[in-house]
């Protein structure tokens, strides 16, 4: 395939260039849809002129529907993204990348899904399937697995389209709530992800937020050691990689604590901990989950970010585990092969 591919390039490059243009349009309204021309158009930063005759062209194939709500893709059409993904892994160069990118990482096994999720929204449901695909092929019978939460740990439940075939898997919250957003709480996505799974779970209540002394207290409660007991016990890790700024931010830190991570250079944040590009720990939050002693245990760990302006914490967060899986995406592979 890639010698044809050479040769498409070559002979009509034009063609390429209108196929990878017409599968973004299709996979952006899979991921959106209902969606009107013009968010469609905002969306995608392509003229709505351009736009209209796309997708005009697009209904004419039978592979969208338009209607009052908006556009939707047809099976058909979902059938048609499907089966071009390998193709445009392979026009677009992904797998030389993905290898470059362990390479370059030293850790166990990357996958690049092509885009920027800083450009292109609908990245966050590739990035999701990708790693619900990873999750389905590492659970055996009497997985306990973790998740954290955030609005790409949500993707990756939702990426969840077949239940596991194996017996007895547990999913739990890997640490407590933060934030205002309910869809994006780990307890949410555990739950979710169990549901799609078809498996069994269990529920961390508790805030990771909470002050020492309310933390300490909190600790004590039967059940809740009950279930950080389990969740100690996990052998499969998924976690969504945040950059320190962000993440010290919704989690309302101190000025004196934002001020130490500043001056320590913190670029990264993962399960309450926030490190350095070179993998050092700068602040640990006391929080309730798991810790770093767990994550440097748990045998399988995901870690997943997209968007270019991830990559500096990606790089970080690789230093602590070389037999770490890494799902990003193209913005942000790129970014860490040319700056890093």
């Amino acid at each position: 395939m890639e010698n044809i591919i050479e040769l498409q390039k070559k002979i009509i490059p034009e063609a390429l260039n209108l196929l990878e243009k017409r599968y973004n349009i299709l996979k952006n309204i899979y991921a959106l849809q209902p969606i009107g021309r013009r968010g469609l158009s905002n969306n995608l930063f392509i003229g709505e002129r351009i736009i209209r005759t796309e997708v005009e062209i697009l209904k004419d194939l039978g592979l969208i529907d338009i209607s009052p709500a908006g556009m939707s893709v047809t099976s058909q059409g979902v059938n048609i993204i499907e089966s071009l993904q390998e193709y445009i892994y392979k026009l677009r160069g992904i797998k030389d990348i993905e290898e470059k990118l362990k390479k370059k990482l030293n850790i166990h096994e990357v996958k690049v899904v092509p885009g920027n999720l800083e450009e292109n929204q609908y990245m966050m449901v590739d990035l999701g399937k990708t790693t619900a695909a990873l999750i389905l092929s590492k659970i055996h019978d009497n997985s306990i697995i973790g998740v954290t939460g955030g609005s790409t740990m949500a993707a990756v439940a939702h990426g969840i389209e077949k239940p596991s075939k194996s017996n007895n898997v547990i999913v739990l919250p890997a640490r407590g709530g933060i934030g205002k957003e309910v869809e994006s709480q780990a307890n949410t996505i555990a739950a979710e992800m169990a549901r799609r799974l078809k498996c069994q779970y269990q529920l961390l209540h508790a805030s990771d937020t909470l002050g020492q002394q309310a933390l300490e207290s909190i600790l004590q409660d039967p059940e809740i050691q009950k279930v950080t007991n389990v969740i100690k016990t996990a052998d499969l890790l998924v976690f969504g990689i945040g950059r320190a700024d962000t993440m010290a931010d919704r989690r309302d830190l101190s000025p004196e604590v934002i001020e130490k991570l500043n001056s320590h250079k913190a670029v990264a944040e993962a399960f309450g901990f926030y490190f350095t590009r070179e993998g050092d720990i700068v602040y640990e939050m006391k929080t309730v989950g798991i810790s770093y002693c767990d994550f440097q245990r748990i045998s399988t760990v995901i870690g997943v970010a997209g968007g270019a302006n991830k990559a500096e914490a990606i790089v970080a967060i690789s230093k602590l585990k070389k037999s770490m899986i890494l799902v990003t995406d193209e913005g942000a592979a790129v970014e860490i092969l040319e700056k890093y």
